[in-house]
């Protein structure tokens, strides 16, 4: 069949229909006629914007893990607190659209958020934090945020007493007691796990952040 010779739907209008389909039918039901059928077009349609399936769903992918919005946070000796509010903005992202979470693991580029690494070094730079910490934060931020979020997506949702599921009261009673004494949702495990991260970096590299501000009042 031809490709029309105008296209008859937008890039952003196609990758939107393919996160509705994969939200609300699941990865198996999607395919490019089963998304043409949703657009109202036939599926050559699809080519004037997209080389293939495995496109869409790259697309698809980046949709998903870019649509956080990025935390309004000056820099400062409270660095740390942006990047946690960038996990958990990825977080939820990536959480409303649990059944694309497969996508995200095969299609996720590396170079996703490359052109906001220039301004994440920036804003640590700029909050006092060594250069040499730079490559450790960014990267570790990466593969901890999306490896524990991918994950999560993967599993049923949990509450407190489940996020170990089918725990045995009689063959594993420390664990249960754990579970009963643990006060923090997946959300803030989550949270507290990122921020540890972050400042453990900086601990165990024996360094002392300094205010840049303070820096420059006390050099006048």
């Amino acid at each position: 069949m031809a490709r029309p010779s105008k296209p008859l739907i937008s890039r952003a209008s196609a990758v939107a229909a393919s996160i509705e389909i994969i939200d609300s039918e699941g990865l198996d039901a999607f395919s490019l006629p089963r998304l043409a059928k949703h657009l109202g077009v036939r599926a050559p349609s699809l080519y004037h914007h997209f080389a293939d399936k495995s496109e869409i769903l790259e697309a698809v992918a980046r949709n998903i893990a870019g649509a956080g919005t990025l935390p309004r946070r000056k820099p400062g000796p409270d660095w740390s607190e942006y990047f946690v509010t960038l996990s958990m903005n990825l977080r939820r992202s990536i959480l409303e659209h649990r059944n694309a979470a497969p996508i995200l693991l095969q299609y996720l580029p590396r170079d996703l958020l490359i052109g906001t690494y220039e301004d994440s070094a920036r804003f640590l730079e700029r909050s006092g934090v060594p250069a040499h910490l730079h490559v450790q934060i960014l990267d570790g931020m990466e593969r901890l945020t999306l490896g524990a979020v991918l994950t999560e997506a993967m599993r049923k949702p949990s509450t407190k007493s489940t996020i170990f599921p089918s725990v045995d009261p009689d063959s594993q009673p420390l664990l249960t007691r754990a579970l009963a004494e643990n006060e923090k949702t997946s959300r803030q495990l989550f949270e507290e796990m990122i921020r540890s991260f972050l400042h453990g970096v900086v601990r165990n590299a024996e360094v002392e952040i300094t205010d840049p501000a303070e820096l420059s009042v006390g050099s006048g």
